[in-house]
Formats: C-alpha cells, sequence, structure tokens
C-alpha cells in the first residue's frame, strides 16, 4: 500500500517567512512579497486536486501578516505627509 503525504505549498512559506521578515528587517518589500506569494499559493492550494497539498494556514498567516504591514506603512506615509504640511502651513520653513 503506497501512502500519499500531502507536500507543503513552496510559496506558502515563503509568504510566512516575508510576512514575518515585514516586521523585521523588510518593511515594504517584505511585506509586497508576502502578499503576492500567499495568494499564489492559496490559489496553487485550491487548484491542487484536494489532499496534495498543505499549507493554506501558513499563506494565510503570511497574507495577514503583510496586509497589516502595508496597511501600517500607508498610515505612517499619511501622518509623515501631514506633519511636513503641518510644518509648512504654521511658518516651519520660510
Amino acid at each position: 500500500m503506497n501512502t500519499v503525504y500531502p507536500r507543503t505549498s513552496s510559496l506558502a512559506i515563503v509568504s510566512l517567512v516575508f510576512g514575518i521578515l515585514a516586521y523585521v528587517f523588510l518593511p515594504l518589500v517584505g511585506a509586497l512579497v508576502a502578499v503576492i506569494c500567499g495568494h499564489s499559493a492559496r490559489s496553487e492550494i485550491r487548484r491542487a486536486p484536494p489532499g496534495t497539498i498543505d499549507g493554506d494556514g501558513l499563506a494565510l498567516a503570511g497574507l495577514i501578516l503583510g496586509w497589516i504591514q502595508l496597511a501600517c506603512a500607508v498610515v505612517a506615509i499619511g501622518f509623515l505627509i501631514l506633519f511636513f504640511f503641518g510644518v509648512v502651513a504654521f511658518g516651519g520653513f520660510h
């Protein structure tokens, strides 16, 4: 009897690793890679025959980490823009 074990999606592992790295070393690039690889991994897992590829949870975790990091980056950039407009408006630079 041959037992076939499901393999873990490489893209799901990459998504999770870059989702974690986005908080430590690669803020924007890591988040983008995590989101792209996470979506690719989840579609790969869904297209494969049932039970042949695992890693949907890993891909989902990478997606969540990546999207949270991207949202934080957008908020931070928005605050920086508002800060510099406030400095200019209140006479910080003449």
